[in-house]
């Protein structure tokens, strides 16, 4: 089966279990389809907005206000700094800015090469470990602005070696 006929099948699946759509059922139907793609394509939102018969202007606009939607695949290796109170104190923002410098991009983007994407979350809720990055939603604790290098390190070798 090629990966068109997955997506409509998947899609399908997704759209029959909403039988009755409804502009209301925008935000749970889009956390379907980034749970089954891993963010939100094109593609897929121009079915949606036929599907739920809303214009596409309301869905971008919906997708865009809610930090937790995206509309570009993620890397590889997904990192989410947290910015929560504890690690804000104990360093997140210069292991935020090193980030940054290291992948060259910004919050909510990609690297190139597909291999790194990074976003801010409020709070992850292991506050005792901060400063906390996870990867893929695996918990990196008490990271510091000296090992951080060495993780992105790690992953890129792990990547080369696959």
């Amino acid at each position: 089966m090629t990966r068109i006929a997955i997506m409509n099948k998947s899609l399908s699946e997704i759209f029959n279990s909403y039988p009755n759509p409804s502009p209301d059922l925008l935000i749970p139907l889009l956390q379907d389809i980034q749970e089954m793609e891993g963010y939100l394509p094109h593609d897929i939102l121009k079915e949606v907005s036929r599907f739920l018969n809303v214009p596409m202007s309301s869905i971008y606009g919906v997708a865009t206000f809610y930090n937790q939607f995206r509309l570009h695949p993620p890397g590889k290796y997904h990192i989410q700094v947290c910015r929560g109170t504890a690690c804000h104190v104990y360093g997140s923002t210069d292991l935020m800015r090193i980030l940054q410098q290291e992948l060259d991009i910004n919050v909510g983007q990609t690297t190139s090469d597909g291999l790194f994407s990074l976003e801010i979350v409020a709070c992850i809720g292991v506050c005792g470990l901060a400063p906390i990055l996870t990867i893929n939603g695996e918990v990196y604790p008490k990271v510091t602005t000296e090992n951080i290098r060495q993780i992105l390190s790690d992953l890129r070798s792990k990547a080369n070696n696959k």
